[in-house]
């Protein structure tokens, strides 16, 4: 059985080609696809291609762009087994993030890619990435596909999506998802590691899409010498509604008396702050020491082992509900999709 596969282009490095007459970057008509790329015929699968306009820089990427994106898959999700995202990389792990969170009772999959070198340039490591995705999101067992939720494909991995962050400005393997297992290893063959795949809950139900995402989030790393008047003024912005807490180790912070009544003050307006550590791999323990015990005194959640943008992403979605602070608070702490490990 075929596979029907969308393809969308939202902007990015994966869809620059050099202009013959000028020499310039510019972007890459992707309804050419199979032209381009005469292989992609081999494989099972029945592709059409949309492109966003206009075409945006990750760098410039808002969640406005994140609601256009999920309704372009809602508005498409009964035609099309699989999507595939073409997206620029510095930001790629935040929509991805965002769109696991957006994506209500997902049940296809959704897999974002991109590339270091523009596709258009002889040794681009985007032709890789962008055929191996599409065979991803078209691959089904049984009549069901393999992998039913958003992911994120580079370099030879394929990593769920709310996992990753990237690493490197300049390597091909630029992503990495240090605290859960890739989905699956690409060699010879496609190794899927099914166990760790996300299964939908409902498979039958309905797709719906969450485009209501909350502003007034904070992202503050902490660092020896964080002055507390900096500090002050960052937590006291009009408008905050949550501050993702960047801390040491296993989550842990000062203990100074100004710090912990800054942060009892804070969360005594309203202010949610969710902990997690500044390290690229491991988990929140607040249990652990007595730095960690203090923060958890003040009403500080933990958010285990999710990285910056799952954080700040969840943030946007669970605030954006408006549920009463206990059930909020009750959506934080629990994985919604898979985001952190319990």
């Amino acid at each position: 059985m075929r596979s029907s596969i969308l393809i969308i282009y939202t902007g990015g490095t994966i869809g620059m080609k050099t202009d013959a007459e000028t020499g310039a970057l510019v972007p890459f008509d992707f309804s050419g696809i199979y032209d381009e790329f005469p292989s992609l015929k081999r494989l099972n699968v029945d592709i059409d291609v949309l492109t966003m306009s206009p075409v945006i820089d990750s760098s410039n990427v808002e969640p406005s762009n994140w609601a256009a994106l999920a309704g372009l898959i809602r508005d498409n999700y009964a035609r099309y087994d699989g999507f595939v995202v073409l997206h620029g990389t510095d930001t790629m792990s935040y929509t991805a993030s965002a769109l696991s969170f957006m994506l209500e009772n997902l049940a296809k999959p959704v897999v974002f890619t991109g590339s270091q070198i523009p596709i258009g340039v002889l040794r681009t490591d985007g032709r890789e990435n962008l055929i191996t995705a599409i065979e991803i999101a078209g691959a089904q067992r049984d009549g069901r596909p393999v992998v039913p939720e958003v992911s994120l494909y580079f370099q030879n991995r394929l990593f769920r999506a709310n996992r990753t962050s990237k690493r490197s400005a300049e390597a091909l393997n630029a992503f990495c998802s240090d605290n859960y297992p890739p989905l699956a290893e690409v060699g010879v063959n496609i190794a899927y590691n099914l166990p760790a795949i996300l299964r939908p809950a409902a498979p039958a139900a309905e797709l719906r899409i969450a485009t209501r995402l909350a502003r007034g989030i904070a992202l503050v790393k902490l660092f020896p010498g964080l002055d507390e008047e900096i500090l002050r003024a960052a937590l006291s912005a009009p408008g905050l509604r949550a501050v993702v807490l960047e801390t040491y180790g296993a989550g842990n912070a000062p203990t100074s008396g100004w710090f912990i009544r800054l942060l009892r003050e804070t969360i005594a307006r309203g202010v949610i702050v969710l902990n997690i550590t500044q390290c690229g791999g491991g988990r929140v323990s607040m249990e652990l020491y007595e730095t960690g015990l203090r923060l958890q005194e003040t009403g500080v959640l933990c958010g285990c082992d999710m990285t910056s943008e799952a954080a700040v992403t969840k943030l946007m979605y669970v605030l954006g509900l408006e549920l009463p602070r206990e059930e909020t608070e009750r959506l934080l702490r629990r994985p919604l999709r898979g985001e952190f490990t319990d």
